[in-house]
């Protein structure tokens, strides 16, 4: 680490900037207090992805998803008589009566 003065700095800036990017730390003092700190460029920050899965919290995918092509369904889906059947469904009917909540709403 280097340790300048604010007037030294001054005088040879581009000099410091020069070390700076080279990875020298440069300590400005001045009235022999420290002031400032010159250094290199700090690494871009990793985006959130990035930060997790280098974390291990997080395993990325394999999928293309630029290459997924959506149709559209064959026939015409009656969105009522599909909540109906789900209502009337033995199983749902059984987890309302013991009380359970509800996960849709």
């Amino acid at each position: 680490m280097k340790v300048v003065s604010v007037s030294e700095l001054k005088a040879h800036l581009s000099q410091y900037l020069r070390l700076a990017a080279r990875g020298v730390r440069i300590t400005v003092r001045d009235r022999d207090k420290p002031v400032a700190e010159l250094g290199p460029t700090p690494a871009e920050p990793l985006a959130w992805r990035d930060r997790l899965a280098a974390e291990g919290r997080l395993r990325p995918g394999t999928q293309d998803w630029r290459g997924l092509e959506i149709s559209p369904p064959g026939r015409r889906v009656d969105i009522q008589a599909s909540l109906g059947a789900v209502r009337n469904d033995p199983d749902e009917v059984r987890r309302r009566e013991r009380g359970a909540p509800d996960p849709v709403r």
